[in-house]
């Protein structure tokens, strides 16, 4: 009898540390989700950042073309008067 109470209780302790292991891999996978989510918000922010900086960076680029043609203009113009005097 002695025999079956020793396996009976070694039953028991694999058991527990089953649930133990069970309970360590629930809490990593917790900790995972949360990471994912984290990740995700993150990674929407970052790509809305980046269409309003494309969007930025072509109002820029158009308004720097507008410069740019109305300073040849200028030129031209003040090219113009010193060949007209």
């Amino acid at each position: 009898m002695p025999r079956r109470f020793y396996i009976a209780g070694m039953a028991d302790d694999v058991t527990a540390r089953f649930e133990q292991d069970l309970r360590r891999l629930e809490q990593r996978l917790d900790a995972l989700v949360q990471v994912c989510d984290q990740l995700r918000e993150e990674n929407q922010s970052l790509r809305q950042r980046q269409d309003a900086l494309t969007a930025e960076r072509a109002t820029l680029l158009q308004k720097n073309e507008q410069v740019r043609a109305r300073v040849e203009a200028m030129i031209g113009r003040l090219k113009a008067m010193e060949q007209g005097s």
